[in-house]
């Protein structure tokens, strides 16, 4: 299996129900494991700034899969929960990155890792420290990203284990998918 990052985030609707319904998907299928995840952080949005504040975290998860079977898992998650694509960078009721994916760097037509924005966002940095400060990135330690990055504009809102209790993961799931807190 190969260790891999996914952002996660909703800024439409229930917000938190959007997130925890991801999780329950990303689990589902025995070809993706979460491993853990970070606390909830409210953030103010990127790039089309006219619209609801996010809800973001960062999910670390071992998978069988390729990096594009991981991202079509991921676009179709988001498809299920009914994320339209309209427009760049808009409002949505999920997204689903690939951040990083074991220490392969890739440029495909649909999938750039490590992902592209990663080193300028802190609502993907500080979540991202959180669970994996010492994870390297283009070769920076990812606490030295996030310290870099500020928290400007974010707000903790929740611990994982929150989240995760109401997407249904616990310790007690079978040892197939564990979802230890932090």
């Amino acid at each position: 299996m190969t260790k891999a990052y996914l952002g996660l985030g909703s800024n439409l609707g229930d917000r938190r129900q959007f997130l925890a319904g991801a999780l329950r998907a990303l689990a589902a299928d025995p070809a993706r494991v979460i491993v853990r995840g970070s606390s909830v952080y409210e953030s103010k949005p990127f790039g089309v700034t006219d619209q609801p504040d996010f809800l973001n975290l960062v999910a670390e998860i071992e998978t069988t899969h390729t990096p594009p079977a991981l991202l079509a898992a991921c676009l179709g998650i988001e498809a299920g929960l009914g994320r339209e694509r309209r427009e760049r960078w808009g409002p949505r009721v999920i997204d689903l990155d690939v951040l990083l994916f074991g220490n392969l760097a890739w440029n495909g037509p649909d999938l750039v890792l490590p992902h592209p924005g990663l080193s300028e966002r802190n609502f993907v940095l500080t979540p991202l420290a959180e669970i994996a400060p010492d994870l390297e990135v283009n070769g920076q330690r990812v606490r030295d990203l996030a310290a870099r990055a500020g928290t400007a504009g974010l707000n903790r809102v929740g611990p994982w284990a929150d989240l995760a209790a109401v997407a249904g993961l616990t310790r007690e799931r079978p040892a197939t998918n564990p979802v230890p807190a932090p």
